[in-house]
């Protein structure tokens, strides 16, 4: 039987909407097959899904997992602290605020580091996740027969975010709402910024 590749990535993951429409799912990754990068997904009003890519290896591989109509390449650029985050990308600029613990932070704590990534535990608790944060999924398949896998260690609110996409302005903080459809999972409709580890299986 032949076996499956094993892929890692290690980062930050903040999901929101905007009162224009606009919602986006920005991945900041300290630690991944790519070294260490950040790329942006964005669903329009109109559904159009954008990823917005630091080169073509990495559009070439986001893309081949995720689904989307339109890639532009470009410079990526994501800034995390304490309190903030900002995201500078082809077309997009926007900066916003990092709250207190977002809800089910204190679960999250209970789980050993060890364990919260593991893909078994993972497709475990994928019932249980889907239960409790609706359209949310640590488990399921991929593009072209991957198979994916989302630990979050840990995750904080985002309570304020500002910006433009394409030239026009973002507006304010609203929920990621409806889903966005990038891939079997969307994030959660509370705006928030998770530490996660993503597994991906090749096939």
């Amino acid at each position: 039987m032949a076996r499956s590749r094993r892929l890692v990535f290690s980062g930050h993951i903040a999901g929101f909407g905007t009162q224009a429409g606009v919602r986006m799912v920005v991945g900041s990754w300290a630690d991944s097959p790519f070294g260490t990068f950040a790329d942006v997904m964005v669903e329009a009003p109109d559904g159009e899904r954008t990823l917005l890519a630091p080169s073509t290896a990495v559009a070439e591989f986001v893309s081949q997992t995720y689904t989307f109509d339109r890639i532009e390449l470009g410079d990526v650029d994501v800034r995390l602290t304490a309190e903030s985050f900002s995201v500078a990308a082809p077309g997009l600029s926007v900066s916003g605020r990092i709250g207190g613990p977002a809800p089910f932070d204190w679960l999250l704590r209970l789980v050993p580091p060890v364990l919260a990534g593991a893909p078994a535990w993972l497709r475990l608790i994928n019932p249980v996740a889907t239960m409790l944060v609706p359209g949310v999924r640590t488990a399921g398949s991929a593009g072209n027969g991957r198979r994916e896998y989302y630990g979050v260690r840990r995750t904080r609110l985002i309570t304020a975010v500002h910006g433009t996409f394409g030239g026009e302005d973002l507006g304010g903080l609203t929920a990621l709402h409806p889903p966005v459809r990038f891939g079997f999972s969307s994030a959660p409709s509370t705006p928030q910024l998770v530490a996660v580890t993503t597994t991906i299986d090749l096939p």
